[in-house]
């Protein structure tokens, strides 16, 4: 759908070490109630789709700060298509080895960032600062978790949802600095 990585033009294939980590992950973590806790969270998080619907509540539910919950829902597109872009610049191919099991479909065959990785880390550090109160907490647990299911359903290597993260957390830095210049509200940093 977003690709075709197969052939000589993918280029960056796992670190050392990555097969084994998943290996290890999937034998440990992949009993049928965990792997279908990863296959909701990756439902809710496929094309950021859960995230941004979260976002939009929000900004229904929360008038008053409904132009910072825009420019959070923002963040987490951006961070969503900044994935995909970087995607099909490196052109990684999921994980494919035969000691691993694949749990979930994927648009793509590409792997390198995590786009929910991405998506819900922006949305973890942007959302959280609106809520308030346990939204940091929160955070601190949807982030690990996600990224954590990516392994466990065999679709990512560890770097895949690191990079990912790191990757949400630029987009959001960045449109907290554009709430930061004043042009649409400030809130709370998680």
């Amino acid at each position: 759908m977003l690709d075709r990585a197969e052939g000589p033009d993918v280029i960056i294939g796992p670190a050392r070490g990555e097969v084994a980590v998943l290996e290890t992950v999937q034998h440990r973590l992949g009993t049928p109630p965990v792997v279908g806790a990863a296959r909701a969270l990756s439902f809710f998080g496929e094309h950021a789709a859960g995230w941004i619907a979260l976002g939009a509540l929000g900004a229904a539910l929360d008038a008053p700060r409904r132009r910072q919950w825009g420019t959070a829902v923002v963040g987490v597109v951006a961070a969503h298509g900044a994935s995909i872009a970087v995607k099909r610049v490196v052109r990684r191919r999921r994980p494919h080895d035969p000691r691993l099991a694949v749990h979930v479909g994927t648009p793509s065959r590409l792997s390198f960032p995590s786009s929910h990785a991405s998506s819900t880390t922006a949305a973890a550090l942007l959302y959280a600062g609106l809520v308030g109160g346990g939204g940091a907490g929160a955070a601190a647990l949807v982030v690990p978790g996600m990224a954590l299911s990516r392994l466990v359903l065999g679709v990512h290597y560890p770097t895949d949802v690191l990079a990912g993260s790191v990757l949400g957390a630029v987009c959001a830095a960045g449109a907290r600095r554009a709430v930061r210049r004043g042009s649409v509200g400030r809130w709370r940093t998680a």
